[in-house]
C-alpha cells in the first residue's frame, strides 16, 4: 500500500508531520481525518519538501506560506463564490477544507490549505488570510472583515464576488479590444518589413544593368531597403535600449508621473484610461458603502490599486479631502480628472442617503461608455491600420513598376 507524507494540525493547533498508507490521497486524507487531524499538505512519499530553519528545526506554517505562489483573479472570484456559498450551510473550518479539497491545481490547494490551517488555530478569517497577502490584497481583507464584524459575511463575500467578476469581465474586455489591432499591426509591419529586406533587392537587380536614371520614389525605397538589409541589427539594439531606458525611467516617480499625465492628455487613449479608472473606483466604493465600510478607508485602499500615477496622486488626495471632513462630490470635482458623470452622481447620492446606488449605478453607466466607445473607436483603427498598410504596399509596388513602365517608354520610343 502506498505511503504519503503529511502536514497536520491537531485539534489543539499543533503541527504534526509524519507518514499514512492509503490506496490513494483522499484514502489517505480519510484517515487521517479520523485521526481528527486537519490536513496542510499531503504528497506521495519521498516528494514533500524538506525546508527548515537556520536551527535545522521544521519551519513554522507561518513562515512557509510566503513562499507560495499567488492566486489568479479568476481563482479568487471562483475561491470567494465557493465560500459565500459554503458557510451559509455549514461552518467556516469545513467550508474552507471542502474548497481545498476540491482544488486540482498545487498553487490554489496550497494557498487555500494555508488559510485553512490558520483559522484552525484560531484566527479570524480576514486575519487568517493575511498569511496569503499577494492573494488576497488589502482591499479584499478589510471588506472580509467588515463583514465578520457585523455578522453578514455571506453577503459580503457574495457582493465581493460580484465586483471581481465585473472588474474581470472589464479586463476581458480591454484584452479583447486591444488584440486584434495590436496583432493587426504587428503583422502589417512585418509584411512590409519583409518586403523592403527580401523582395525588393531581388528586383533592384534587373535594374542594375539599365544604365538610365531610376525614378525618385524607387531610388528612396532602395535606400531604405539598403538600410534595412544592412542596419537591421542597429534598429533591434535602438529598440531594445529605449525599451529598457523606458523601463529605467518608469521606476523614477518624476518620470513616470509626466509620462502617465501625458497618456491622459492623449486623446480617445486618456479618456479610456480615466473612465476605466472612475468606472472600477465607483463599483469599489458602492461595494464597500454597501459593505458598512468607512468611505476614507475603501478610498485609500482603492489608491494602492492604481497604476497611473496621475489618478493615484488624485485619488490620494480626495482621501484626504475626506479625511479632514470634506465631501466625496467635492473632492471629485476639485481634482479636476475624474468625469463629470461620476461626480454628479456622487452628489446626488449624497445628497439623497443613496450614495451606494448612485456609485453602482455611475459604474455601470461608465462601463456601458467604455462598451460603446471602444467599439466606435475599432471600427475606425482597424480600417486605418489596414489603409496605412496597403499604402506602404503600394508605394513599393510603385517604386518596383515605375522603372518598367520608364523601361518600355524608353523603348517604345526607340
Amino acid at each position: 500500500m502506498p505511503s504519503f507524507d503529511y502536514l497536520a494540525l491537531d485539534t489543539a493547533g499543533r503541527e504534526k508531520r509524519g507518514s499514512v498508507s492509503g490506496e490513494s490521497i483522499d484514502d489517505a486524507r480519510a484517515r487521517l481525518d479520523a485521526r481528527r487531524y486537519f490536513v496542510v499538505r499531503i504528497e506521495p512519499a519521498g516528494r514533500a519538501p524538506r525546508a527548515a530553519n537556520e536551527n535545522g528545526n521544521a519551519p513554522l506554517l507561518s513562515r512557509q506560506i510566503h513562499l507560495r505562489n499567488k492566486l489568479s483573479p479568476k481563482q479568487l472570484t471562483l475561491f470567494t463564490r465557493q465560500l459565500a456559498t459554503l458557510i451559509q450551510v455549514s461552518p467556516l473550518e469545513e467550508s474552507l477544507r471542502t474548497i481545498a479539497n476540491q482544488a486540482e491545481q498545487d498553487v490554489p490547494r496550497r494557498v487555500y490549505d494555508s488559510v485553512h490551517a490558520a483559522v484552525t488555530e484560531g484566527r479570524s478569517l480576514s486575519r487568517a488570510m493575511e498569511v496569503e497577502k499577494t492573494s488576497f490584497p488589502a482591499l479584499y481583507r478589510a471588506m472580509v472583515a467588515a463583514g465578520e464584524s457585523s455578522g453578514a459575511l455571506p453577503t459580503i463575500l457574495d457582493r465581493l464576488a460580484d465586483l471581481q467578476e465585473r472588474q474581470a469581465e472589464v479586463r476581458g474586455k480591454v484584452l479583447s479590444a486591444l488584440a486584434y489591432p495590436i496583432m493587426l499591426t504587428f503583422v502589417a509591419i512585418i509584411v512590409v518589413i519583409s518586403l523592403m529586406i527580401f523582395v525588393v533587392p531581388q528586383v533592384v537587380e534587373q535594374f542594375d544593368s539599365v544604365g538610365q536614371q531610376l525614378p525618385l520614389l524607387t531610388r528612396i525605397v532602395i535606400g531604405l531597403s539598403d538600410f534595412l538589409s544592412n542596419w537591421w541589427w542597429a534598429l533591434l539594439l535602438l529598440f531594445a535600449l529605449a525599451v529598457l531606458g523606458m523601463w529605467r525611467g518608469l521606476k523614477e516617480s518624476a518620470f513616470k508621473f509626466r509620462f502617465d499625465g501625458y497618456l491622459l492628455r492623449i486623446p480617445f487613449v486618456g479618456r479610456l484610461i480615466r473612465d476605466l479608472h472612475a468606472a472600477r473606483l465607483a463599483r469599489t466604493l458602492a461595494t464597500m458603502v454597501q459593505s458598512r465600510l468607512p468611505l476614507v478607508e475603501g478610498m485609500a485602499l482603492t489608491a494602492r490599486t492604481v497604476n497611473n500615477s496621475v489618478l493615484k496622486k488624485a485619488t490620494e488626495d480626495v482621501t484626504e479631502s475626506i479625511r479632514q471632513g470634506g465631501s466625496l462630490s467635492v473632492a471629485l470635482k476639485r481634482a479636476g480628472v475624474f468625469p463629470p458623470l461620476l461626480v454628479y452622481m456622487a452628489s446626488s447620492g449624497e445628497a439623497s442617503g443613496r450614495l451606494d446606488i448612485m456609485l453602482e449605478r455611475a459604474a455601470d453607466y461608465l462601463e456601458r461608455e467604455f462598451d460603446s466607445f471602444t467599439t466606435s473607436a475599432l471600427s475606425l483603427l482597424e480600417p486605418s491600420i489596414i489603409i496605412v498598410m496597403g499604402a506602404f504596399v503600394t508605394l513599393i509596388i510603385l517604386a518596383i513598376l515605375l522603372p518598367i513602365l520608364q523601361l518600355n517608354t524608353l523603348a517604345a520610343g526607340g
